[in-house]
């Protein structure tokens, strides 16, 4: 069964790979253009400029749903209490990690989302810009901004021109 899975993956474009890694939450671009970077067969054995633009698509293309839905889906969530907890917790995350974002808003968003750190990136500075109530269209800006710099820091690093550890 393993050498099925591991095979389908071997079939599949690596530039399609790369795009669908970073739309996944906590990976991201942060997950997808390392791989993307890596030699066969570990990674997908990418030029930096290829993984860079399909880990930023991807990337970016939960941005738009995200931003848009939120706030419906989690009041429609939030009549049954197993979600009213969980939005409660994650809710009082994002805020206590957010004041970045609480004080500075858009240059904030932009930091949050691009500075490559545990538990940031698109996904969570599109729920930290719902919370704080930040403008879809700043939003947009933002984080899409955030992408950029956050992919550049991440293939630089994945690249070994710059060392962030």
């Amino acid at each position: 069964m393993l050498e099925h899975f591991v095979q389908y993956f071997h079939s599949v474009p690596r530039e399609l790979l790369t795009l669908f890694i970073s739309m996944i939450p906590i990976f991201e671009l942060r997950g997808a253009i390392p791989w993307a970077l890596a030699n066969p067969p570990i990674g997908g054995g990418l030029d930096w400029q290829t993984a860079f633009i399909f880990a930023y698509i991807g990337n970016f293309i939960p941005v738009i749903p995200l931003l848009l839905f939120l706030n419906p889906v989690t009041n429609f969530l939030r009549r049954f209490t197993i979600f009213d907890r969980f939005f409660d917790w994650l809710f009082k995350r994002t805020r206590r990690k957010g004041k970045l974002i609480e004080k500075y808003e858009i240059i904030g968003l932009i930091l949050y989302v691009g500075i490559p750190l545990p538990g940031t990136g698109a996904w969570t500075g599109s729920l930290a810009a719902y919370l704080f109530g930040i403008k879809f269209k700043n939003s947009l800006f933002s984080i899409s901004v955030g992408i950029v710099l956050a992919g550049i820091i991440v293939t630089l690093a994945s690249l070994g021109v710059i060392s962030i550890f």
